[in-house]
């Protein structure tokens, strides 16, 4: 069997930080016992531990990619999983927020599917045989969104202005991106039909 390379268990380690993450981010409100007396004395700063982790999670999408394509590792099973490692993370931080009532769930909804729109799309792209590239919309959406949630989970009142700013930048750039994205690849789903 082979041994899997640094890119993939980037990929992979992206995935377990979800479990963590989730738990920090929803244990007060779930007021599970066993999170009081684990985290009872630093409770206020909870929050910031769940931002740290899905810092480092957000991280490792930029540098596995780039350690795939500069060392030439890039795997069929990097190809699948870093994309959904990717989609994960960031739907399971969204549907959080949505619990903790920081964001509204029609914008959690609007977001979660473009990404569903796209990655089918995308099935039927490589169906035909076609590789369709990110394209800079969908680049500033992901900085806009992965922003937004940062902001959302520090929940940092003096923010609230800011945050509102990027959450609807972060929205308009999702519509957008998916609108470009659907224009600019139209022909393939004519060449499906």
């Amino acid at each position: 069997m082979k041994k899997m390379n640094l890119p993939n268990k980037l990929t992979i380690f992206r995935i377990v930080l979800i479990v963590p993450f989730v738990l920090l981010l929803l244990g007060e409100s779930a007021e599970w016992g066993w999170y009081r007396a684990l985290f009872g004395g630093i409770l206020e700063y909870v929050d910031y531990i769940a931002l740290f982790i899905f810092i480092i999670a957000s991280l490792t999408d930029l540098i596995d990619g780039k350690i795939a394509r500069k060392y030439n590792l890039v795997t069929n099973f990097g190809k699948f999983m870093d994309p959904l490692a990717d989609k994960l993370l960031v739907s399971a931080a969204l549907i959080a927020l949505v619990e903790l009532r920081r964001i509204p769930a029609w914008i959690v909804i609007i977001i979660i599917s473009r990404e569903f729109i796209i990655s089918g799309f995308r099935l039927v792209a490589a169906d035909n045989g076609v590789v369709i590239a990110a394209s800079y919309w969908g680049k500033f959406k992901t900085t806009f969104q992965m922003v937004m949630v940062c902001l959302m989970i520090a929940d940092i009142p003096q923010l609230k202005l800011v945050t509102d700013i990027v959450m609807w930048t972060a929205l308009i750039l999702t519509v957008v991106s998916l609108a470009d994205y659907l224009l600019k690849n139209k022909g393939v789903m004519r060449e499906s039909k």
